[in-house]
């Protein structure tokens, strides 16, 4: 090949095209989220908010620090999203079975189980003591965890007991207070138990014995009227 066309050759042959730096992103931002709360949930239960580090988190979740503060820029950041993670999962699924088919013992039975899921939970249990213990120092993390947790899961409730009222299943003057009620009833001594340490978190079994009882308790005390309930099913 002469100078001449190995100087055509160059110039019509294209040039390599440049590879973008760095690997693919293997995960979307959602799922990395998802991967960083899980992990700052068994940091924060473990070692309080204070203590707790942005790095060690994002160790446990599997990201850089670099990633973790991209997606959320600040401890009180990372520990909202943390809550409100969670708390959205336990909305969405009381929510649903507030619409089911099933009899309003067993829907209620299994609206509780899910609330003690969220509830009666070691690492949530030990998170509360932790905040409690600590909001002297972070107010913001206590007011964070009433307004997001605390008041979004009696939320959750008194809906799911309106759904039930609408239909013609129960009668209530108050859902949002009878929500308390139910709720208190179902979660106050055992959660209290574990928080100071008197017994150990309820097994399954044993939560579900508890919800069947006070489903019935309760269910017994805002039962439909005879009168109605005849008018309600087309009876004398």
């Amino acid at each position: 090949m002469n100078r001449n066309d190995k100087d055509q050759t160059e110039q019509t042959t294209p040039a390599p095209e440049r590879r973008g730096r760095g690997r693919p992103q293997l995960r979307s931002d959602d799922e990395t989220r998802a991967l960083i709360y899980e992990a700052a949930r068994r940091e924060f239960s473990a070692r309080g908010f204070a203590a707790a580090s942005i790095a060690d988190v994002a160790c446990r979740a599997g990201v850089s620090t670099k990633t973790l503060y991209r997606l959320i820029p600040t401890k009180l950041a990372l520990f909202e999203g943390m809550v409100t993670d969670r708390v959205d999962r336990f909305v969405s699924i009381v929510n649903l079975g507030a619409c089911d088919g099933r009899n309003v013992a067993a829907a209620l039975e299994a609206a509780l189980l899910t609330c003690a899921e969220l509830i009666l939970d070691a690492e949530v249990i030990a998170l509360q003591r932790i905040i409690l213990a600590e909001s002297d120092k972070f107010p913001d993390i206590a007011e964070t965890f009433y307004e997001k947790a605390m008041q979004r899961s009696i939320a959750a409730l008194t809906n799911w007991l309106g759904v039930q009222q609408r239909r013609g299943r129960i009668v209530l003057d108050d859902t949002e207070a009878a929500a308390g009620m139910l709720l208190g009833m179902f979660v106050f001594k055992p959660q209290r138990d574990v928080m100071f340490g008197h017994k150990p978190v309820p097994t399954h079994s044993e939560i579900k014995a508890r919800a069947k009882a006070c489903a019935a308790l309760f269910l017994s005390g805002c039962a439909v009227p005879a009168d109605r309930a005849n008018k309600q099913s087309g009876g004398v």
